[in-house]
């Protein structure tokens, strides 16, 4: 089961080493060793969330998410972004970005930096807007009552997640002009920017996301049709299997996915420059994490992993959340790559303990309904 699943990616770690040893020796095989270890520490919380999608979705779209998605993921966030975030901020052509990155890389890595600011705040609210309408949501089960409790009840106000949003995004662009005026930079300009950008990830979100949950409907509408049906086909005795997601309905979540990863790669890419300003080596390392966060992800899927361990998503969330607020803090102040990473597994971590311990807890009380009703993580 385990090389099934991540034999492709253990297939994509032996060919891009190789690659960077040929590439340049051993010193580009530490580098590309230590991206992909980075990437796959960033992506942690990404996969337990492409998990609880790709669940619904039926073999055939899983089956793309694993084929096309890869070559989206590795090809076009890991490769093809750097380059045209470079060849935008600096108005160049693509094949000119690609040149100035094999010929001039610290120039390169000054484009991407001055780049950051819209990045950082086109992701920040992307990754914010699925942190608070989880946040805001009333759930049978919670991790921290004592704050998704109170935060639940807030959630009853109509468009509350927008409106926090926005009012992050504008204290964001409004620190960045602030602290370019007093400093005397010549940045102060792109805090309309920052404001642009960070509007087009709430409202790339609004879309994609609306776009998923209305198909999201449709399939409810379906699968409780299916119950009845399963209902009448146990009386005559012919079994009957339960509904995943297909057409429309699958191909707009698998857009949702990808938003998603994209917004995930944002501080996979942009670490990177912290490692290395080499193009090939940043590709080959954060491809292979890539591979590893899709296998996964499905490893996840298949296991009942978000089943049984019920606080995992929970943990996902709010490493999203945590990693939103650092994509925005990063459009003023530099932060360390090992703390971005190591954010997400501790809150990962933590929530994969809570619910250990709420599974032995239920067990030792007798696994009825109501003691997992009374059982918490203890927080």
């Amino acid at each position: 089961m385990l090389l099934k699943t991540f034999g492709w990616s253990f297939a994509v770690t032996a060919l891009g080493l190789v690659a960077a040893v040929f590439y340049g020796g051993w010193q580009a095989f530490g580098i590309v060793a230590i991206l992909s270890v980075l990437e796959i520490s960033l992506s942690f919380d990404n996969a337990v969330i492409n998990a609880g999608i790709l669940k619904k979705m039926n073999a055939f779209w899983q089956k793309i998410f694993l084929t096309v998605g890869v070559l989206i993921a590795v090809f076009g966030m890991r490769l093809v972004f750097p380059v045209v975030i470079v060849a935008i901020s600096a108005q160049l052509g693509p094949i000119e970005a690609i040149d100035l990155s094999f010929n001039d890389p610290d120039r390169y890595k000054e484009l991407v930096t001055d780049a950051h600011p819209s990045i950082a705040a086109f992701g920040g609210m992307f990754l914010l807007m699925i942190f608070l309408d989880f946040i805001f949501e009333d759930r049978d089960i919670q991790w921290l009552r004592w704050i998704e409790r109170p935060l639940a009840k807030l959630g009853k106000v109509d468009m509350l997640s927008v409106c926090v949003a926005l009012i992050v995004l504008l204290v964001s662009a409004m620190t960045f002009a602030t602290h370019a005026h007093q400093h005397g930079g010549g940045h102060a300009d792109k805090a309309s920017t920052v404001m642009l950008s960070g509007i087009a990830g709430l409202i790339t979100y609004l879309v994609v996301g609306g776009l998923s949950g209305f198909f999201e409907n449709k399939l409810e509408e379906e699968e409780e049709r299916e119950q009845e049906a399963e209902e009448e086909a146990k009386k005559a005795g012919k079994p009957v299997s339960g509904v995943l997601l297909a057409g429309k309905a699958a191909f707009f979540m698998f857009l949702y996915l990808e938003v998603l990863d994209a917004s995930f790669s944002f501080d996979g890419v942009i670490g990177a420059f912290a490692i290395t300003n080499e193009i090939v080596l940043m590709a080959l390392g954060l491809g292979i994490g890539a591979m590893y966060v899709r296998s996964l992800t499905v490893y996840l899927v298949r296991q009942g992993t978000l089943d049984d361990y019920v606080y995992l998503e929970h943990g996902a969330h709010y490493a999203i959340g945590a990693l939103s607020v650092i994509l925005l803090v990063t459009i003023q102040y530099e932060i360390n790559e090992l703390i971005t990473g190591s954010v997400g597994v501790i809150l990962i971590g933590w929530s994969f303990w809570s619910s250990v311990r709420r599974n032995k807890a239920i067990e030792a009380a007798g696994g009825g309904s109501d003691s997992k009703a009374e059982v918490t993580s203890g927080v």
